[in-house]
């Protein structure tokens, strides 16, 4: 193990190689530039391929062939980049092709501004792209955990041959912090008996997008349900922070769940009982930890997200039903919300507060 001082969008890029990525295709974006000019470097000095592509779409599409061919591949991009990677993110999932997709949020809609959002966690979550699937969506509070989540993001794409995304905000991408990073993977998963190697001595492969037979088609969406099923159960990750005895809970992810994490504490000086449950898997969400909360003393949950309207209210007004009120902070346009707003927002639901 090996601890440096690094800045998340770089420590993210030295987890995939740790993690055993040995292609890179991407196309520049602020803010997630130090991904592809940090492979640039450091994959051809480990055996890798990095291309810069003409284009995003391009780029996305270098993926399917490179993880069509066994390899773990990775690229990167923001805002109006990952729109236009949507289509091939469609054609990834239909031909369960495994791959992992960096997603640093900028402030939007449309070019928006390179300032810091969380304005893209319905097209992470909710329409990655065409057709009705899924892809698991991790999404990092700190650089440690970026890190972690990114390994783990290109095991659980080989497990279940399906993209999947670490969606960060700008701060996160843009910060430095310590991290313990993993050693370099060297045994990766035996992906023989599906790739594209060459057929000499055995019949031809075929892996594509396009399935002209519809039972054949429905059967294999049927199996993908499964397979998003099974995430639910299984691959749910939640931090909840002093919510056992909460009687307002903050929900929050990324940057806006370290903020409110200090806006709890502040709240627990002065004698509020304050929580914080942070998904840090947006897809599968963990609905369990808000359904829960009806069976506890909380009177009210606070959802603080850096983008307006809010995004991910909507899953925890799923989780938690009518069991208990649900309100809103939001700040966008590249504003980051603080602590003492979160504060104040928590203070004033609760009437003032209570010493």
């Amino acid at each position: 193990m090996e601890k440096l001082f690094m800045k998340g969008n770089e420590a993210i890029a030295e987890a995939a190689l740790r993690a055993g990525c040995s292609f890179f295709a991407g196309y520049p974006i602020t803010p997630q530039n130090e991904i592809p000019e940090y492979m640039s470097r450091r994959l051809p000095e480990l055996g890798g391929v990095f291309i810069q592509g003409e284009s995003e779409v391009a780029s996305i599409n270098m993926l399917y062939g490179a993880s069509a061919a066994g390899k773990r591949a990775m690229t990167s991009s923001s805002g109006p980049g990952l729109s236009l990677k949507a289509e091939g993110i469609s054609y990834l999932a239909g031909a369960a092709l495994p791959a992992v997709i960096v997603y640093v949020m900028r402030a939007g809609p449309g070019l928006g501004h390179i300032m810091p959002g969380q304005n893209d966690y319905f097209q992470a979550t909710k329409a990655p792209g065409h057709g009705g699937f899924k892809i698991m969506v991790m999404a990092p509070s700190t650089v440690q955990e970026a890190v972690d989540l990114t390994c783990r993001a290109f095991d659980y794409a080989d497990r279940d041959r399906n993209p999947v995304m670490v969606l960060v905000d700008g701060v996160i991408g843009a910060m430095m912090e310590s991290v313990t990073l993993p050693p370099y993977k060297k045994e990766l998963p035996d992906k023989g008996d599906w790739i594209a190697d060459g057929c000499r001595g055995r019949e031809p492969r075929l892996i594509r997008s396009f399935i002209l037979d519809a039972l054949a088609l429905e059967d294999f969406n049927k199996k993908r349900a499964g397979m998003y099923e099974r995430w639910q159960r299984e691959d749910a990750v939640v931090e909840e922070f002093m919510t056992d005895d909460a009687e307002y809970v903050i929900a929050a992810y990324g940057t806006s769940a370290r903020v409110a994490r200090t806006s709890v504490r502040e709240l627990r000086k002065e004698g509020l009982k304050a929580g914080l449950i942070r998904p840090a898997t947006l897809v599968p969400f963990p609905y369990d930890s808000f359904a829960g909360l009806g069976e506890k003393k909380v009177k009210g949950i606070l959802v603080v997200e850096m983008t307006i309207p809010g995004q991910m209210i909507e899953d925890v007004r799923l989780g938690v039903g009518d069991r208990l009120p649900v309100y809103f902070l939001g700040r966008s346009g590249g504003v980051i919300v603080s602590p003492l707003e979160v504060k104040e927002k928590v203070l004033e639901l609760a009437g003032g507060g209570r010493k």
